[in-house]
């Protein structure tokens, strides 16, 4: 049986059967539909009716589910219990349900579930029992044990996925402007209809590609059509395997079931077919006109030279191409249409090209490829599309689509257009993300940032949110740039029903409340969402002192009476502030019997309890990414790019928070919704440290922020805005100063402050943002270009009215005062965010390490000395902690440049040391040239420092005054050795000439610099080479390339791949590049290790690097060769090994391999003991260097044996730890006449040896022969 249908009945209490279909889908192919009454049909005859009935057949078809027990005794028990759940679950006495729920709680006691240790179908008819009876959930509290399980089984998936596909209640139509208009497609019927979604597997499928696919559902669905899912992959050169997984899970994630599946390249040989075809039609011919002179021809209308040759040449031609040899190279195949049309792609368009790459399907089996624009009109008709969705960019190709189809005799497919989805602030083309990507501007291709289906999904979008908004748009041909909010908007609508509400406080402000006449219970359970009281529940926590965010306590006068959220009124008795009028503390005094809730002030808090203990948060806020709401075309997205678009807040959120999962969304409240990014992990038992919740903010498409901070009469007398929505709290990044990071950090989100300074800011802004609409519309510029600088500005405005009330129409004045408290916040506000040269900048710590300063059970219980972050969890963080904790490097005041210390360049040394012996065995000689370069030198070769020009950092000023001429600090040495190289070089006896350079080079591009990976000063050496022959040079090339592999496989122990680069990747200025590449498990990416360049005669030509040829006597240009190995080999070594107990070195380049620490030097031992044994380690540290191991021994008194071994294994944590017994007779003379026999440990912390022997302890230690190999 392949796919089992299975009918739901919405009357019919379907529950059971919902989670148990969740359940066996790995084990069970099945598909769920509604209908009258819930059964399976099994054949044409047989059928299982009933929801008991079915919810045993489906865990029968799937016994490893273990959904019916593995013995016929738990069998035998989990039909007692589905025969309980219908007769003792379904009555409504009050004896009934006592009983029922004192059956439950009997049996939980014994064991997890009710029939064993796992979920079985007893636990899931049970459960939905009482979920749909409102007398036993009333009951259920009464029964600890009972409640636990409930509430175990609510939160595992299956029974969520139940649930959430409960038919909801019946609801209104929805509102027209919620559906968009779908046009009727041409000759679309009922059971004929076939779409087909056709992406490229050369990158992430972003929203634009999400509305194509649900688009594409859409009409399948509504015709009961077919969806075919095509990979485009006619270009070898882009198309990747990877992408076509991650395509294909992105589908997943959207919910989108297709019905075929194909490739492009399934269909090559019928499209070669049909190109021969055309041929011989005289319809296409073979041109090997260059490519910059036939974009000119195609210009200017002008026919190719090729196109009236005769068919013999054309397939003579196309043989050749097809064979990919050096004549068909320089050809490609062109449609005989109209050169002189108005329609640019009619004028014979390409239609087949020569590449060489391998083909990740078909490898190298051809030569020559067809164009998108071909074989996509090809693979419709023949696959049998019907109807072609494409965006209306393609408009000008359609003529040419069915241009083709006739000439070839093939069916047309109808062609419906629809809108392309543009989005402010946001670019859509692969190539700009990858940029992103590549720059390290985002965290990767699912960054909250990204337009990808990742990225917002990530961000917390849901497929439902994403669907109602794709249908909503319909099938629109207008071309408008939407905001993100509408989007999000419709999210809210889908998340707001089922997003449990929890509380949480900013940890920076918060403020201690003392509660006066707490004397009730310590808990009690409430509705996880107030909206559904009889859903899941939550404990709240109370105890006599409670936190509350410092934005709500500056809003507190004494005598006024304040809500506390899920408790009740209290009246405020006393406000406690410091020096600068910060609020410290707060007296209330509770008032149970007051239940008057108006106008007063609600206030969310957290209550400070040891058997609930607060657990750590950081919200993480991502604005756009893009600065300017709409990129003109002549704009560069580069320089709009927002460099503060995230923000981090730690905070303190309630214990169930703890027991968030990736993927769940809930709502603090007052601040809006988030999406559980990463889950709550206690401390470690090596750290001390709790990994706390990473949630990150979902927007809810609200213009308006959400209130989070005093009562509403309160909320323009308060200066403080740190409770803004989701969507807005998206305040100024600060950078770190003194944490090294990957990433920005910010201390709060704000909008605006209103501090004078901020609104006068503000002020400024509305100014320039008006200047910037009245030139809009003086230049003519596109109606939603204007529209979204209008909403800007109005926007502005609205926040400085909401800040100081001041209307501005059209500038003018009419501000309001405010109170002289919220003055004096506003005050202290602004001196945060801006501070005075005698402030005190705060030190900011890693993600996730709690200040041991300030945090006494941080100083008791943790050390710190460890990593505080997993490897898997979050790589970035990761990696700036192991190389700042391993003692790799030492942060520098200057951004990107950073401080080598000993040990990692103990590891350059080494392989400085290796490389160089062996490239001297090659005949290459080192040398030195300057570190300045001159401008005219730098700009002598402008094709190869163009690939350079952003990054090259000038020196403009001698003291004070100003240089003649900048002069560039070298960014790669060609055009500062070059010259010289023409003086030496005059004979062919000069040659080869073979220099290589060890030396630092300067490249300021940089926004988001990472220690050894992407620096903007770093050490390198840099091979340059002059030879007679290109065969000689090129042999180089590959000996070169061969060193480096073995500079990171024998050295480094990490395995690399060498290969050539692109024509697009290859060196600005080279013949061709070869490369190592690695690969970084941690991240998923690969990461160019080394190259090794032939430059050809490119830069001989340019330098006039010429000698006179022996034989002929003629002046001939040098060949030339550079290659180039960097510090990042450090950087690469550390991701590859390393491992969550810190760095992992590989022996042969460890600065240290065996490191001897002395055990038991107790206060008990005797002076004579402890000289003996230090004498002893001293030896044995001299007996291993005498072996050749570089060693030392950790002899320092200040620190603890324990505290050493983890010192040591975060610096190198490959070490094996062992020990050797050293005997009393050596290590204490007189053993008999004190404490007897004593016998004290070495603890070895070993990089390189696998096992010592125990042996005697005498002046010198014995080593197996085969002790360490170098």
């Amino acid at each position: 049986m392949d796919l089992i249908k299975v009918s739901v009945g919405k009357g019919s209490q379907p529950l059971a059967v919902l989670i148990t279909t969740a359940f066996v889908r790995d084990h069970v192919a099945t598909t769920v539909e509604w209908a009258s009454s819930t059964a399976i049909q099994v054949d044409s005859d047989v059928s299982v009716s009933g929801n008991v009935s079915v919810i045993r057949f489906l865990a029968r078809l799937a016994p490893a589910s273990g959904l019916y027990g593995y013995t016929p005794l738990q069998a035998s028990k989990i039909d007692e219990w589905l025969e309980f759940s219908i007769i003792s679950c379904g009555s409504q006495s009050q004896a009934a349900v006592g009983s029922a729920l004192d059956a439950v709680n009997t049996a939980i006691s014994q064991k997890a579930f009710l029939a064993g240790n796992s979920v079985s179908l007893a636990d899931i008819a049970v459960w939905s029992a009482i979920r749909v009876n409102d007398d036993l959930m009333k009951a259920l509290d009464a029964y600890p044990k009972a409640s636990v399980w409930y509430r175990q089984c609510s939160k595992l998936e299956a029974f969520v996925e139940g649930v959430s596909n409960l038919p909801v209640q019946e609801e209104p139509a929805a509102k027209a402007e919620d559906q968009g208009k779908f046009v009727e497609l041409q000759g679309a019927s009922d059971g004929n209809v076939v779409v087909r979604f056709p992406p490229e597997a050369s990158g992430y499928l972003h929203i634009g590609h999400a509305k194509a696919a649900l688009l594409n559902q859409y009409y399948q669905q509504k015709f009961s059509g077919k969806l075919i899912m095509r990979f485009d992959d006619t270009n070898p050169v882009k198309e990747k395997a990877d992408f076509e997984e991650v395509i294909l899970d992105d589908l997943k994630m959207l919910k989108v079931d297709y019905d075929l599946f194909s490739r492009t390249s399934d269909h090559f040989d019928y499209i070669l077919e049909c190109a021969e075809g055309i041929i011989k039609k005289r319809l296409a011919y073979v041109d090997d006109t260059p490519q910059e002179q036939m974009q000119k021809e195609r210009e200017q209308r002008i026919p190719s030279r090729n196109r009236e040759n005769t068919v013999e040449k054309n397939l003579q031609l196309w043989e050749d191409m097809k064979a990919g040899n050096e004549t068909g190279l320089q050809c490609c195949l062109r449609a005989k249409i109209d050169y002189a049309s108005d329609n640019g792609c009619l004028r014979d368009p390409t239609l087949f090209r020569c590449k060489l790459e391998p083909h990740v399907q078909t490898g190298t089996k051809y030569k020559a490829y067809p164009t998108y624009d071909f074989a996509c009109p090809i693979v419709d008709s023949i696959e049998g599309v019907t109807h072609a969705l494409r965006t209306m960019e393609y408009h000008d190709r359609d003529e040419q689509y069915y241009w083709l189809l006739d000439a070839m005799g093939l069916r047309k497919p109808h062609i419906w257009e629809y809108s392309r989805l543009n989005l402010q602030h946001t670019v859509l083309s692969k190539r700009k993300l990858t940029w992103f990507v590549e720059e390290g501007l985002v965290d990767g291709w699912d960054d909250p940032r990204f337009p990808t289906v990742r990225g917002v999904m990530r961000k917390g979008m849901t497929v439902e949110g994403l669907r109602q908004f794709i249908i909503a748009q319909g099938s629109s041909k207008a071309n408008v740039t939407m905001e993100w909010d509408k989007i999000w908007a419709f999210n809210r609508k889908v998340i707001d029903p089922i997003a449990a509400r929890y509380s949480a406080v900013v940890k920076e402000r918060s403020v201690e409340v003392n509660v006066k006449g707490f004397a009730g219970k310590e808990f009690k359970h409430v509705p996880k969402h107030p909206k559904f009281p009889e859903g899941d529940q939550k404990e709240v926590w109370y105890s006599a002192v409670i936190l509350v965010d410092g934005d709500d306590a500056v809003t507190f006068s004494e005598g006024e009476t304040v809500t506390f959220m899920h408790w009740g009124n209290a009246v405020v008795e006393r406000v406690v502030s410091n020096d600068d009028g910060v609020v410290t503390a707060v007296d209330v005094q509770l008032k149970p019997d007051d239940t008057n809730y108006k106008n007063t002030t609600k206030v969310t808090w957290l209550a400070k309890l040891e058997k609930a203990p607060l657990i750590p948060i950081t919200c993480a806020y991502y604005d756009d990414i893009i600065s300017k709401p709409v990129l003109a075309k002549e704009d560069n997205f580069k320089d709009y790019i927002n460099q503060n678009s995230k923000a981090v807040v730690d905070m303190y959120g309630e214990s169930l928070l703890g027991s968030l999962k990736k993927g769940d969304i809930v709502q603090l409240q007052r601040k809006g919704f988030f999406i559980c990014d990463q889950p709550y992990a206690p401390a470690s038992i090596h750290t001390s440290v709790e990994a706390p919740c990473v949630l990150i903010a979902v927007p809810d498409g609200r213009s308006k922020a959400l209130l989070t901070s005093g009562s509403k009469a309160k909320r323009s007398e308060a200066s403080v805005t740190s409770g803004e929505s989701a969507d807005s709290q998206r305040g100024s990044s600060k950078k770190a100063k003194q944490a090294p990071k990957l990433e920005t950090i910010a201390a709060e989100p704000t909008l605006v402050g209103a501090g004078a300074a901020d609104v006068g800011v503000l002020r400024a802004r509305i100014t320039e943002c008006g200047d910037r609409v009245r030139e809009l519309k003086t230049s003519g510029a596109a109606k939603e270009v204007v529209d979204a600088e209008v909403k800007v500005l109005l926007e502005l405005k609205k926040q400085l009215k909401d800040l100081t009330g001041e209307d501005l129409a059209s500038g003018g004045s009419g501000k309001k005062k405010g109170k002289a408290k919220a003055d004096k916040q506003a005050e202290q506000t602004n001196q945060k965010k801006h501070p005075t040269k005698d402030s005190k900048p705060s030190a900011t710590l890693f993600k996730g390490e709690v200040d041991v300063s300030k945090d006494g059970d941080a100083k008791k219980h943790g050390t710190r000395l460890g990593l505080e972050v997993k490897k898997s969890e979050n790589f970035s963080e990761w990696y700036s902690q192991v190389i700042k904790k391993s003692e790799m490097i030492e942060y520098y005041d200057v951004s990107g440049c950073y401080i080598l210390r000993p040990w990692s360049y103990s590891i350059w040394d080494i392989i400085k040391n290796f490389f160089d012996g062996e490239i001297k065995k090659l005949g290459v000689e080192n040398t030195y040239f300057p570190i300045f370069v001159s401008k005219s030198a730098l700009e002598r070769e402008k094709t190869h420092i163009e690939d350079f020009a952003p990054e090259v950092a000038w020196v403009t000023r001698s003291g004070q005054s100003e240089l003649a001429e900048p002069i560039a600090i070298r960014p790669t040495s060609e055009t500062v050795m070059y010259p010289t190289y023409a003086k030496w070089i005059q004979s062919h006896r000069d040659l080869p000439l073979q220099l290589n350079q060890w030396n630092n080079v300067v490249r300021w591009e940089f926004k988001q610099p990472q220690p050894f990976i992407r620096t903007r000063e770093f050490l390198w050496q840099e091979g340059h080479t002059a030879f007679a022959t290109r065969q000689e040079a090129v042999d180089e090339v590959h000996q070169i390339l061969e060193l480096y592999r073995r500079v990171y496989e024998e050295l480094l122990a990490v395995p690399v791949i060498c290969g050539k680069k692109t024509e697009k990747e290859k060196f600005a200025g080279a013949d061709f590049t070869t490369t190592i590449e690695g690969y970084i498990p941690g991240s998923g990416r690969g990461i160019q290790a080394a190259t090794s360049h032939h430059l050809g005669q490119n830069f001989s030509r340019m330098f006039d690097i010429g000698f006179e040829h022996p034989i002929t006597g003629e002046r001939e240009f040098v060949h030339q060769n550079s290659w180039g190995l960097t510090t990042r080999t450090i950087g690469v070594l550390t991701m590859v090994h390393g491992d969550d107990q810190g760095l992992v070195l590989p022996p042969r380049v460890a600065c240290l391999q065996v490191v001897v620490v002395p055990c038991g030097l107790t206060v008990k031992l005797s002076d004579k003991d402890r000289e003996d044994l230090l004498a002893h380690c001293r030896d044995f540290v001299v007996s291993l260097k005498d072996a050749d191991i570089r060693c030392k021994a950790d002899l320092r008194d200040n620190y603890s044996p324990g505290w050493k071994f983890n010192h040591w294994e975060l610096k190198a944590s490959s070490c094996e730890n062992g020990s050797i017994s050293l005997p009393s007779t050596a290590c204490h003379p007189h053993a008999g006449t004190h404490t007897g026999l004593i016998k004290e440990q070495v603890y070895l912390s070993m990089g390189t040896i696998n096992s010592v022997a125990s042996t005697s302890c005498t002046s010198r230690y014995t080593f197996p022969t085969k002790l360490y190999e170098k």
